[in-house]
């Protein structure tokens, strides 16, 4: 089974396993004993790295604890002090080095060479005497054991620093990535806007004219017609009503592509939102939707556009309104950011589907039937004016957030 994208069998598997065969081969005596703590030995190390339960502070000790005892049994059972495989302590101070920190490895070297010390309380002092050559030899390897413990540990926290500095800078890297792909996205809807501003100004200016032409005519056509041509008189009526729901479209489209011109001046943001909520109270009370206000203390006045930001969150509220199921709530709120001021507006409602969330500031895209598609469009185009962001959180079936950032830039005269 993989784990992590890993092969069952790694390279350092197969060597670890030709090692500890040598180890077994290579043996005088290969007793079952001496093989089975071999194979025990040669089994925590090849799982060590797959098993990710090990990794855990209390097991990972626990694993180098079995490996130090599976270790002192097998030099006990070769001969104690003088086994050949003293050695093999190194396997538990090399893992405790590697995944453990300075007080681990130490604690744990500090065992390796105790545990391996201890094989002098089991000897007959009365019948055995240790030169002064083969203390120095005992010495030299349990200084040894300290020596490997110390030079891995430096290496392995070496290792481990590089890979907090590659960690590091793989998360600038991704969240440069992320502003770049946010930027990119702002540019290429300010270019839609751009191109289609002007579009609609093209194509405003020139339908106004016909359809001046065709209101008039409806109008001379009514007074023309004989009484009693009802049929006629109500066509002519539909035909006057319909020029005008279109030139109030016409209207819009010249409004959204008329240049932005911004009147910044210092003032009460919650005094605008509140002139914003009132304009949609009437919708909101025929929706049986309630529009609750929460404004921070620590929000002063800055400098905006009061008449922009208005319609601003009009749009937004308006919106929220037309989503909310009856007897639902859409909250208002603002706190500050930095040095910005954020504006959310959030919902309850039926929320936005992911695959529309990436154009629903472009113009004239609207899910609504009767929508034309300009409002967050403006929306967006009025952040973008102040120097700002926006931010959409969304959720089909459970509603939706959105959180405009507008930068707080004080008068002159104020500290």
């Amino acid at each position: 089974m993989k784990r992590g994208g890993r092969l069952p069998i790694r390279a350092e598997d197969a060597v670890w396993l030709v090692l500890f065969s040598a180890l077994g081969v290579l043996s005088p005596e290969r007793s079952w004993v001496e093989l089975v703590l071999l194979a025990l030995l040669a089994a925590m190390q090849v799982l060590e790295p797959k098993v990710a339960a090990l990794e855990r502070p209390r097991r990972n000790a626990a694993l180098i604890g079995a490996k130090l005892l599976a270790g002192y049994l097998l030099i006990g059972y070769t001969g104690g002090i003088t086994s050949s495989y003293y050695l093999i302590l190194l396997v538990p101070v090399v893992s405790a080095a590697t995944t453990r920190g300075p007080l681990g490895t130490a604690l744990f070297t500090a065992l390796a060479c105790g545990s391996y010390l201890s094989f002098l309380l089991f000897i007959d002092w009365n019948r055995y005497v240790i030169p002064p050559d083969q203390v120095r030899e005992l010495s030299l390897r349990v200084v040894f054991l300290a020596v490997v413990a110390y030079l891995t540990y430096r290496l392995a926290e070496a290792n481990r620093v590089e890979a907090r500095k590659y960690q590091a800078a793989t998360e600038q890297l991704a969240a440069a990535n992320r502003n770049l792909q946010v930027a990119e996205a702002a540019v290429r809807r300010s270019e839609r806007l751009a191109a289609l501003g002007q579009l609609s100004a093209g194509l405003a200016h020139e339908l106004r004219n016909p359809l001046g032409t065709i209101r008039a005519s409806a109008e001379m056509l009514q007074k023309s017609l004989p009484e009693h041509h009802g049929v006629a008189h109500e066509l002519a009526g539909f035909i006057a009503a319909e020029v005008d729901r279109a030139n109030s479209l016409v209207s819009r489209f010249l409004e959204f592509a008329r240049p932005l011109e911004l009147q910044a001046a210092e003032a009460d943001l919650g005094e605008v939102i509140d002139r914003a909520v009132a304009r949609v109270a009437p919708l909101a009370a025929a929706n049986d939707v309630t529009v609750h206000k929460n404004y921070s203390p620590d929000i002063g006045p800055f400098r905006f556009d009061e008449e922009l930001v208005e319609r601003l969150v009009y749009n937004l509220v308006l919106n929220a309104v037309e989503a909310s199921a009856p007897g639902a709530a859409v909250t208002v709120k603002t706190r500050p950011v930095d040095d910005s001021v954020e504006i959310a507006v959030i919902d309850r409602g039926c929320g936005i589907e992911p695959q529309h969330l990436e154009n629903i500031f472009n113009p004239f895209f609207t899910t609504k039937p009767d929508g034309v598609g300009l409002g967050l469009a403006i929306v967006s185009k009025i952040v973008d004016e102040h120097g700002g962001k926006m931010a959409v959180e969304s959720e089909p079936g459970k509603g939706s957030a959105f959180r405009v950032y507008l930068p707080r830039r004080r008068s002159h005269a104020q500290p």
